[in-house]
């Protein structure tokens, strides 16, 4: 619940902005695709922590939990302003993607919301991060629902110029978002100074020297998972941009796809991050065997939803668009996307599950190379040759989307095994 929050953001700003009208949807797709890989690097940096922490509390150390939340929260600090002021960099260098001019000019000013959204934003994952370590995950669900009611409101009110309010169109969705991801580190502040157990962890962090070694510790493990993700994001945000070479119509249609296909996907990315605290936990007790077992039972839970959503995108594929537009074109091609997201579904539970289960066996190299061969040097030149070289259009951009997401899974899944063999669990 708390990963299907973070995409329901993006999600309900589509839902809402795509009723406005199509050059709107489209100018939203193209600032969130591009917003999107820094806010992934992100979130794979603060990933670092958990399979530090989870080891240290599956040994019950407590002073090692403590020193790693000192060093891990100084680690994310440094990161999120270097990235915050990346991102806004970006925004100098939007005009040079190739999208169409009005979709463009609604596109610079949301994109500069969705920036200053980036650094409470980092606070809370980084929080997040180490709670999950130690298991408490309800935390940053409750957190993450509650900012999506916000957003909701919020966007109602100003996309709409509702109650006095004005009507801002794309403009109000920003808003929306900003307010969201602003109130979310406060609540886990709210949350954490109200529990007497949870706030002993960070009384005894401040006690803690800032070391060197520890937060290149940190950083030596979330940076190559940040790596590892964006390569990922990359790829389906180069596609976005592509997408937008073949006008308004097939990007819209585009951001209805990749939403529901991506909301279905942060369910199976909460499976693998339960999944990445249970196999550190074990790690740290070196107690392999369960880790196994750990591991196989979250790939089969997250491979039994995939194949129940491919059913329902293959069912809905003519309805589920309905929820974000009324164009009859890009309700059309959305519709043939949906039928290559359900092929590719499977795959994508593949992918995110090794990925975890690597990640909770601190094995985050290797990964991050599997990932850029599978996503930038396979997939994104199977798109180009498709959509354009083939003449396939929009749904030639989603075959390389399933090749990349294809090679990724098997690849992961070979390189986990691989592991088990040197536990002598092959």
């Amino acid at each position: 619940m708390s990963q299907i929050g973070q995409v329901m953001v993006a999600l309900v700003d589509n839902m809402m902005v795509g009723h406005v009208g199509t050059t709107e949807l489209a100018a939203a797709a193209f600032a969130n695709s591009v917003f999107m890989i820094g806010m992934v690097f992100g979130m794979g940096v603060t990933y670092g922590l958990t399979p530090l922490v989870g080891a240290a509390f599956g040994k019950n150390d407590r002073n090692t939990i403590v020193v790693w939340l000192k060093n891990g929260s100084f680690s994310h600090l440094l990161a999120s302003v270097a990235l915050t002021f990346v991102m806004f960099s970006v925004y100098f260098f939007l005009p040079m993607m190739g999208q169409p001019q009005d979709v463009l000019e609604l596109a610079k000013p949301y994109y500069l919301l969705l920036c200053a959204s980036y650094f409470p934003f980092m606070l809370f994952f980084s929080q997040k991060q180490f709670f999950e370590g130690i298991g408490n995950t309800k935390m940053a669900m409750h957190i993450t629902l509650t900012s999506n009611v916000v957003n909701i409101v919020v966007n109602y009110l100003f996309i709409f110029g509702k109650f006095g309010m004005p009507e801002l169109g794309l403009l109000g969705a920003g808003i929306g978002t900003l307010v969201s991801r602003m109130i979310m580190p406060v609540l886990y502040a709210f949350y954490v100074a109200r529990n007497t157990q949870l706030s002993s962890y960070f009384a005894e962090a401040r006690l803690q020297q800032i070391s060197k070694q520890k937060v290149l510790g940190v950083l030596k493990i979330g940076i190559p998972i940040g790596f590892q993700l964006i390569v990922e994001v990359t790829a389906f945000a180069i596609g976005a941009v592509m997408m937008g070479w073949l006008g308004e119509t097939a990007l819209a249609a585009h951001q209805v796809a990749i939403g529901l296909a991506s909301t279905a996907y942060m369910i199976a990315l909460g499976v693998s991050q339960a999944n990445t605290i249970r196999v550190s936990h074990q790690m740290g007790v070196k107690d392999y065997a369960a880790m196994k077992t750990a591991a196989f039972a979250s790939t089969h839970l997250v491979l039994a939803f995939m194949s129940l959503t491919a059913l329902l995108f293959i069912v809905g594929r003519n309805i589920l668009p309905y929820l974000f537009t009324s164009d009859v074109a890009v309700i059309q091609i959305a519709a043939e996307l949906l039928i290559i997201a359900a092929v590719f579904q499977l795959f994508d539970g593949l992918q995110v599950i090794m990925q975890s289960t690597l990640r909770g066996m601190a094995d985050v190299t290797k990964p991050m190379l599997i990932a850029f061969v599978a996503y930038l040097l396979v997939g994104i030149p199977t798109s180009y040759g498709f959509a354009f070289l083939l003449d396939f259009g929009p749904q030639g951009i989603w075959f390389g989307y399933l090749v990349g997401l294809t090679t990724a899974g098997i690849l992961f899944y070979l390189r986990f095994k691989n592991n088990l063999r040197k536990l002598n669990l092959g």
